[in-house]
């Protein structure tokens, strides 16, 4: 017996299918409403998911300019934060962009996240390529690319640009996260002293693209560091999550390219030099479900007829049964997966075919757990609860920063 799935869902507007609202079974008026997205996170939960990763977008989700596809989104970040005290157990897993986000914003709004999940955040950086993107903050140019040069000499080195400029940022949030000992807050009423300014830490962080001082503003997050996971496609992605990520997605089409991906995420690591727990690996399909054989392929047929094309994924697109699902998920397993992060094709209907119909048929096999076995994200994954980097033995005289006057009783701001 292999060991059990990992199972996520990546959601995103009405679903994967570009003309996912005009499906009956969609709600596009309520896409914008948090009680939308509550119900569907009350429907993972029930599935018993890992987590749910939610998407972000910093421009118009079709840049051709087309009118009859889904545009108009609500920050991942503030979203996941909505949903917290809605569900117990379920990891939240929001997207931003490493190109045009601050770091140190990133770290406090993931840590927040922790908090008020209760120790069940966690992230996906994401770089930003299109020129448009970049028109609106103003603060840098990027040129117009098309994507298909990214196979190109100029094209890799851009993408490599990106990505070291993304590991920065990774790192950075990282060390913010641990720029407080757990046990930094005294709170002594007695002595008026809410923080032992001793277990707050610089973090000096001096990069190509920005430098930061640190220490956050937020305490340590209940994980210690929350989950970061990364979408990867190629050997330079593959590099940068074995870097800075707890977890990497990838795209394979098939048994035999799972295997070669895995080969590569693995030499990724011994390049990079990783040390510590190896990537988990997740492996991305969208998915069409339906309990009745062929009617998960005329329902996505209707769809590619009202977008006008058949529906292209840098993804396996998977039409069939939650039994025949089991069969392709299980036959990818063996490749040396660590489970899967499924996009639904329509919202809810695709979601629910997921919780409803998949999970129970793995149970059934199984190959999915009946019941939660941990209230953190890090603990749905096996990870223990990592050391701050720069809590000291009791024992060991602090190296106390210089006295900077205010800052010396509250955390430095960015």
């Amino acid at each position: 017996m292999t060991s059990p799935l990992h199972l996520a869902a990546a959601l995103d507007g009405a679903g994967w299918h570009p003309a996912a609202w005009r499906d009956p079974a969609a709600r596009p008026g309520a896409l914008l409403t948090a009680a939308y997205w509550a119900e569907l996170a009350a429907e993972a939960e029930r599935g018993l998911l890992d987590f749910v990763t939610i998407e972000d977008a910093l421009g118009p989700r079709s840049p051709e300019g087309r009118a009859d596809r889904v545009e108009g989104t609500i920050d991942a970040v503030l979203l996941a934060a909505r949903l917290a005290p809605v569900t117990s157990h379920l990891g939240l897993v929001p997207t931003t962009s490493t190109t045009h986000t601050e770091p140190f914003h990133v770290s406090i709004g993931i840590a927040s996240l922790d908090f008020a999940s209760k120790g069940r955040a966690g992230w996906r950086p994401q770089i930003s390529w299109r020129a448009a993107e970049a028109a609106h903050f103003g603060r840098r140019t990027i040129p117009e690319f098309n994507p298909d040069r990214f196979g190109t000499p100029e094209g890799r080195e851009f993408a490599e640009d990106l990505f070291e400029e993304a590991a920065d940022a990774a790192e950075v949030v990282r060390r913010l996260w641990d720029s407080w000992d757990d046990d930094a807050e005294i709170r002594d009423v007695a002595t008026g002293r809410f923080l032992d300014r001793d277990k707050l830490h610089y973090i000096d962080f001096e990069g190509s693209r920005f430098s930061v001082r640190g220490p956050s503003i937020t305490p340590r997050p209940p994980q210690g560091q929350p989950l970061v996971t990364a979408l990867a496609h190629d050997v330079v992605p593959y590099e940068f999550a074995a870097r800075g990520a707890d977890l990497v997605y990838i795209t394979p089409h098939g048994r035999a390219e799972a295997e070669t991906i895995v080969g590569q995420v693995l030499n990724a690591e011994s390049t990079v030099g990783r040390t510590g727990a190896p990537l988990k690996i997740l492996a991305d399909l969208v998915v069409f479900l339906d309990d009745e054989p062929g009617a998960a392929a005329s329902r996505k047929a209707r769809l590619d007829d009202l977008d006008g094309a058949p529906l292209t994924s840098d993804a396996q697109i998977f039409t069939g049964t939650p039994g025949e699902l089991a069969d392709l998920l299980l036959d990818l397993h063996g490749a040396g997966l660590d489970g899967f992060r499924l996009r639904p094709g329509v919202l809810p209907h695709d979601l629910a075919g997921i919780a409803r119909g998949l999970v129970p048929e793995l149970q059934r096999r199984g190959a999915f757990r009946t019941a939660y076995a941990s209230t953190t994200l890090r603990g749905h994954f096996g990870l223990p609860r990592p050391e701050g980097r720069y809590a000291r033995p009791a024992d060991q005289p602090a190296d106390r920063p210089a006295d900077h006057g205010p800052a010396d009783r509250a955390p430095a701001r960015r």
